[in-house]
């Protein structure tokens, strides 16, 4: 457990000590957001804002990791779902900021290369013992062996998981605070888990390296936040909006606590499905569900500041991860007992 709380504080004071030389150093080299030209227009303000600041929560989370780390298979795995998927990111917000436009990478690319990162940790679970292809279902209590469709499945967690981080990217603090609440669930889930799996000095060694990954990468995004809070000195980007959906959505397979992502990523759920409806409707009727997509632009269009939205989706993240760890608790740790 020491580890874990020093990968954490670690993590946070390096974010807090380097952001500034980093921030200046992205408005130097003219590393600034590019707005959409049909985004809120309160957001042009924000133009030429420094981005791509989900390097310094990686940089800020990765360090402190290898350092504590106890070198297990799965921590490597969780670290590389993490670092590939805000490698393409990175590639994203490269080719806005070059091109000086609010379009980066070609979506079919992004699939590609997350079809990659998928592959990637498919062929690394296939050695993890404790993780197979079954998926458990809490509450009807079942198990079902997905067999070959578990990478298929694992496919969906993924690239669902990091374009819903990625589309709650869009307020001061938003994308930030939240996956800071879920990943804090993921990390509860990983410490129990440990405590539970064996007497002292006997206890799994994969649920401590996923503590301790959990906790540095919470560190670096408290420690990002504070530079990112309203109105913001710099943004995440897409670097790390994917980076953070990728952390989410290896926990969540690592820990085969996959179904609970409804919950624990629910608030991620609800803003990818609020840009479906969007689409689907316009497209059937021509009409428009929201007064923007996504949803949070739609409390934006309704005069709310980002202040409110942040704090109350804030709120509703909470409670969405409490339903999902109790859940946990409730259906999950009795086999581990």
């Amino acid at each position: 457990m020491v580890r874990v709380l020093i990968a954490g504080l670690v993590a946070m004071v390096i974010a807090v000590v380097t952001g500034p030389t980093f921030i200046e150093s992205l408005r130097r080299r003219s590393v600034g957001q590019q707005i959409r030209a049909e985004g809120p227009a309160g957001h042009h303000v924000k133009q030429g804002t420094p981005t791509m600041g989900g390097l310094l929560i990686l940089f800020s989370a990765t360090l402190p990791f290898l350092v504590l780390s106890v070198h297990t298979l799965p921590g490597y795995t969780l670290l590389g779902v993490t670092l590939g998927c805000g490698l393409i990111g990175f590639l994203d917000d490269y080719l806005k900021v070059r091109r000086r436009r609010s379009l980066g990478l070609p979506g079919r690319w992004k699939m590609l290369l997350l079809l990659a990162v998928t592959v990637g940790m498919g062929i690394a679970t296939t050695h993890i013992p404790g993780v197979d292809t079954k998926l458990y279902l809490p509450i009807v209590d079942w198990h079902v062996d997905l067999h070959w469709a578990f990478y298929p499945f694992l496919f969906l967690v993924i690239a669902g998981t990091v374009n819903g981080v990625n589309l709650t990217d869009g307020l001061d603090g938003l994308a930030a605070g939240t996956t800071a609440i879920s990943l804090l669930t993921f990390l509860s889930i990983a410490v129990i888990s440990w405590i539970r799996s064996g007497a002292p000095g006997h206890r799994s060694s994969t649920y401590l390296d996923l503590a301790i990954f959990g906790a540095a990468l919470i560190g670096g995004v408290i420690g990002f936040l504070w530079f990112n809070a309203h109105p913001a000195e710099v943004f995440m980007g897409d670097t790390g909006s994917m980076a953070l959906g990728g952390a989410l959505a290896g926990f969540a397979v690592l820990t085969k606590t996959e179904v609970l992502l409804i919950f624990v990523g629910g608030i991620y759920l609800v803003e990818a499905l609020s840009v479906i409806i969007q689409v689907v409707s316009f497209k059937r009727t021509g009409k428009r569900v929201f007064l923007m997509a996504p949803i949070h632009h739609h409390f934006e269009m309704k005069a709310w500041s980002e202040t409110k939205i942040m704090v109350r989706f804030w709120i509703v993240c909470a409670i969405l991860c409490a339903v999902g760890f109790a859940l946990y608790y409730r259906y999950y740790l009795r086999f581990r007992l």
